[in-house]
């Protein structure tokens, strides 16, 4: 089952929800305006389901697991602000037709574990957390509850950027180069110091191959943090990379925790050539299968 672990969609109702809105997230029309990153123009196209369901099919996917746009920054809001934008999202999102899967994503302000749960049961198929959530001791305990859920239900997690901070007359692509890769590279090391004894069963997959952080692993041996034991229940996903990283990060964790992903509509599907058929199998269909379902 050739699988994409992480998409966007915005369901119709999710979008007029961001539009009625008047301080960030909301939409004016069709441009987005965030609190961290200059306003961004989005293509009608990109959340048309039936163009998306006809891409997915072009891409040869048999699931294309759709996430919430953490940048966004709705896992924060308030709660009387985030319910209605998450429940438009989670709704939209599973009432799509094949290929598409969701991941569920929760009110982080107020976090419900029994919210997550009743999710779960609905068919999402793991929870997404923003990077932000999980940069520290203290953020792996606060979300704690939820990930017990997870573990519970023998259900993934997906860890994907939040929103970024504002910097000044930075360039447009700054966000998804500078706070998005440095949230993933922190989320991955406090998972590592804090995250795993807490949740020894828990299945983790960290997008955007977690910004490369597995690459530091002579340092982190150095450093005293361990000699770079490989965790075969953490996974790195490879949206926005191509071949010479993903090569690399397969040199360096293995090629048996890679899943592939697009980032689809703000990046293309890119299949990585390792060489081999059985690499591209491994990638797109049997390591995700194992990330959702575990070992077989």
């Amino acid at each position: 089952m050739p699988t994409d672990v992480h998409q966007h969609i915005w369901p119709p109702a999710f979008v007029e929800l961001l539009r009625s809105r008047t301080t960030p997230p909301y939409l004016d029309g069709w441009t987005l305006h965030l609190t961290g990153e200059p306003p961004y123009d989005v293509d009608p196209a990109d959340h048309d389901i039936a163009a998306r369901t006809r891409l997915a099919a072009t891409d040869g996917l048999d699931l294309a697991l759709i996430s919430l746009s953490s940048p966004l920054g709705i896992e924060y809001l308030p709660p009387a602000e985030a319910a209605p934008l998450l429940a438009a999202f989670h709704d939209g999102a599973l009432a799509l037709p094949a290929p598409f899967g969701v991941w569920a994503s929760p009110c982080l302000s107020a976090p419900d574990a029994e919210a997550v749960e009743r999710e779960l049961h609905r068919g999402c198929v793991g929870l997404q957390l923003p990077a932000t959530a999980l940069l520290d001791a203290d953020g792996w305990a606060h979300c704690a509850r939820l990930l017990d859920v997870l573990t519970h239900h023998d259900k993934p997690l997906f860890i994907h950027p939040g929103a970024a901070l504002p910097t000044p007359d930075a360039p447009p692509w700054w966000p998804a180069l500078v706070p998005y890769l440095q949230q993933l590279h922190a989320s991955w090391f406090a998972f590592r110091a804090f995250g795993r004894t807490r949740h020894p069963r828990l299945r983790v997959c960290f997008a955007a191959l977690a910004g490369l952080a597995p690459l530091h692993g002579e340092r982190l041996a150095v450093r005293g943090g361990g000699r770079g034991e490989i965790d075969f229940d953490v996974f790195y996903e490879t949206s926005s990379y191509g071949t010479r990283a993903v090569d690399a990060l397969v040199r360096a964790v293995g090629i048996d925790v890679v899943v592939s992903g697009s980032d689809r509509p703000y990046a293309p599907l890119v299949v990585p050539d390792l060489g081999a058929d059985a690499a591209v199998h491994a990638l797109r269909t049997a390591n995700p299968a194992r990330l959702l379902h575990g070992p077989t």
